[in-house]
């Protein structure tokens, strides 16, 4: 079957096509992407990451299937609601 392994910075974004046999977990399919990628991907945090599939969370140990997209997660600068806040709170200082 064939997954897709990605991982994406603020100035980059990799993608990776990986064949695997059924079955096959996601920790197998960061394996596989691991071993094709480059000297450019060494920021790629492919052990302490946490991973997930189209957007949710999934264990390493998972099943994979078919064109799933198995996603490497970066932790956030900063908290979307926090930062959602202290813009509402200045929004309303404006309106003042």
């Amino acid at each position: 079957m064939r997954c897709f392994v990605a991982y994406a910075t603020a100035e980059r974004q990799r993608l990776w096509a990986v064949e695997l046999p059924a079955g096959a977990t996601v920790a197998e399919a960061l394996a596989a992407a691991r071993a094709q990628s480059g000297p450019q991907d060494r920021d790629v945090p492919w052990d302490e990451a946490p991973v997930g599939v189209f957007g949710v969370r999934r264990r390493r140990e998972a099943p994979c299937a078919e064109g799933e997209r198995i996603e490497l997660y970066r932790p956030l600068e900063r908290d979307p609601r926090e930062r959602r806040r202290e813009q509402v709170a200045r929004a309303r200082r404006r309106s003042r």
